[in-house]
């Protein structure tokens, strides 16, 4: 059976690539490498949540822990619409090392299954930085899976997060609430 090092970005996605994986033979083995994810209180939720689910499902976890807001911040908050290209490209980055440094031949990301994500540039990336750090990325399209993997993770009672991790993509969860707030205060 081949192993893949798949970089996990939280519980409910790895339920939409696990299962796929295993059906073609390759066992995953987590791996949270996660600076984006901000505030301290999701980051922990996410990662707290894959680590009490991967036992029952016999997955290994590895942790890389980094909690990387100033980092994170420092890279992204001169160019915020392109914060996400960032993002990719450092945890993917994070993986493609982790993967060479510690005997994994092959990796993949959780971020392949999300609807939100830059499908493409996730995957350009990834293949670029396996070059670099003389890996392989396995490529698959998960997001055929998406929906039921989340409908999964609503039944096991999973921590659904609302946002992608960063911070700026939390503001712009609220935002409309936000332009609301603002205007029922103007007059004020």
């Amino acid at each position: 059976m081949e192993t893949v090092l798949l970089h996990t970005c939280c519980a409910p996605c790895s339920l939409s690539c696990i299962d796929p994986l295993r059906g073609e033979g390759i066992e995953p083995v987590a791996f949270w490498y996660n600076p984006n994810i901000h505030p301290w209180k999701e980051y922990q939720a996410r990662r707290d949540c894959l680590l009490q689910y991967a036992p029952t499902i016999g997955l290994e976890v590895r942790v890389r822990e980094d909690y990387g807001l100033r980092e994170f911040v420092r890279h992204t908050a001169a160019d915020l619409d392109h914060r996400c290209a960032y993002c990719y490209e450092h945890r993917l980055e994070g993986t493609a090392q982790y993967a060479a440094e510690h005997g994994f031949t092959v990796f993949t990301t959780t971020l392949l299954a999300s609807l939100y994500q830059d499908h493409e540039g996730i995957a350009r990336a990834a293949e670029r930085l396996a070059g670099q750090y003389g890996v392989r990325f396995l490529y698959r399209d998960f997001r055929p899976n998406f929906r039921e993997g989340n409908r999964r993770a609503r039944k096991l009672g999973f921590y659904m997060q609302k946002y992608c991790g960063c911070v700026f993509s939390e503001q712009e969860r609220y935002q409309k609430q936000i332009d609301r707030d603002k205007a029922a205060f103007a007059g004020s």
